[in-house]
């Protein structure tokens, strides 16, 4: 699906859902069920591989003002090589992190992920960017509205195994990482190249944008 469309789709989707939560007038609660209907049928037709329950889950998931969902990425580094896990479900490359959970903040889920993913704990030392998905041109697999945050961190202990959802776990260079078969909408190669850049700088300016 073409990227401004997507976008208007997700605009369309957060007004509807908005508007049902905050209104109060009858009339205007019923046009905003209608909005998202038609939100509803334009994605059906426009998504190949959105299934009415998929809809659904997309439209109806949550309640009252729609914002952005938070994926956070933990670039670990060791004698200047990169921690990543490889996806069981694709065998494409990552690196470790995940959907922000109620209850824990950014860094303590850069931590969290890291260690169910790679069996690392670590210590986040400095968010490197904040990155707005659509802006940065991901490829996406769904449609919710995401900002991904990726933090510098440091292992601390370091009894590196795969977890549950991973196959394999190590350490590569920053050439080596931009040679294998990446998961492209966890990690672009300009993410690789700006975490070491960020790595090997001692005074670094979170990019966000």
């Amino acid at each position: 699906m073409d990227d401004d469309i997507e976008l208007l789709l997700e605009k369309l989707q957060a007004i509807a859902q908005s508007g049902k939560h905050y209104g109060k007038d009858v009339f205007d609660l019923e046009r905003y069920q209608q909005l998202e209907d038609v939100a509803k049928k334009l994605t059906a037709q426009l998504t190949h591989n959105a299934t009415p329950e998929n809809l659904n889950i997309f439209f109806d998931a949550d309640t009252g003002y729609v914002t952005p969902k938070v994926d956070v990425r933990a670039t670990t580094f060791k004698d200047d090589k990169i921690l990543l896990v490889r996806e069981k479900s694709s065998g494409q490359w990552s690196i470790p992190g995940g959907w922000a959970d109620i209850g824990y903040s950014a860094s303590e889920i850069a931590t969290k992920e890291t260690f169910e993913e790679a069996g690392v704990h670590t210590k986040p030392l400095r968010l490197i960017a904040i990155k707005d998905m659509q802006k940065n041109h991901y490829p996406k697999k769904n449609l919710s509205y995401i900002y991904k945050l990726f933090f510098e961190c440091t292992p601390t202990e370091d009894d590196i195994h795969s977890g549950v959802e991973t196959s394999e776990v190590k350490y590569f260079t920053l050439d080596e990482a931009l040679n294998l078969n990446l998961s492209l909408e966890r990690n672009l190669p300009e993410d690789f190249k700006m975490a070491f850049k960020c790595h090997h700088s001692k005074d670094w300016q979170t990019y966000f944008d």
